[in-house]
């Protein structure tokens, strides 16, 4: 409530061709930039947005006279402003009402016991090990893994380039997973088949039957990693 009072009074304070650019600034700054901001940074844009109109209109009916057409023409630009106000949140809303809601991880126990439907079953995915390689990393398949200049080296000749230190195997050394710089994603390494998926954005949940499964969150559901690529034939994977 302070910091929100706090903007409102200085709006209300500034001269009207001063805050009223403030705000078409950050109404433009939020529509354009949003997928850039994180979650916290786009609602304290919005709720200033929303606490800052009151200021705004109260600085223009004082510049008008502070009479009564004065704040008939404040009570007027209250309720265009909020209109278009309204307008912009639920444009900027539009994917969270097309897209389905998540379930919640702790539900997935008690979805795979549920008697509608055909059996299901629970996985219960096994967490990476991560390792950090500039001293080296042991390889399951034999040999080390060195780390230089931002690459992984395997005693087979192979490489990984653009990654960061830290890399984990699957449990039985299927998949070799490394982080990318900057910890923008993950590169998976499928040694079997030598295929090579850079995911940027999502991260390593754990691995089931030998398969990595990821999330972009820690709070979403992970996936299966032919979901994430969009294959439906999840048995070339396997």
């Amino acid at each position: 409530m302070l910091p929100g009072l706090a903007w409102l009074a200085l709006l209300a304070l500034l001269p009207w061709w001063l805050g009223l650019p403030l705000l078409l600034a950050l109404a433009a700054v939020v529509s354009l930039l949003q997928h850039r901001f994180a979650d916290e940074h786009v609602v304290l844009i919005r709720r200033a947005m929303r606490w800052g109109l009151p200021g705004v209109l109260f600085a223009s009916q004082r510049t008008l006279g502070g009479d009564a057409f004065a704040w008939g023409a404040a009570l007027l630009g209250a309720l265009a402003g909020y209109t278009l106000l309204a307008g912009l949140e639920a444009w900027l809303d539009r994917d969270l009402r097309r897209a389905p809601p998540a379930p919640d991880a702790a539900e997935w126990p008690e979805l795979a016991r549920a008697p509608i439907g055909p059996a299901a079953e629970i996985i219960e995915l096994q967490a990476p090990v991560w390792r950090r390689a500039e001293d080296g990393l042991i390889d399951p398949s034999g040999g080390r893994v060195d780390f230089r200049a931002g690459s992984h080296f395997f005693a087979d000749g192979s490489r990984i380039d653009g990654v960061a230190p830290q890399a984990a195997f699957s449990p039985a050394g299927r998949w070799f997973a490394a982080r990318l710089a900057g910890d923008r994603g993950i590169v998976l390494w499928d040694r079997e088949s030598n295929q090579r998926h850079r995911l940027r954005g999502w991260q390593l949940s754990g691995w089931y039957r030998e398969q990595p499964w990821l999330s972009r969150r820690e709070d979403d559901m992970p996936q299966v990693l032919s979901a994430v690529l969009g294959d439906r034939n999840e048995d070339a994977l396997r």
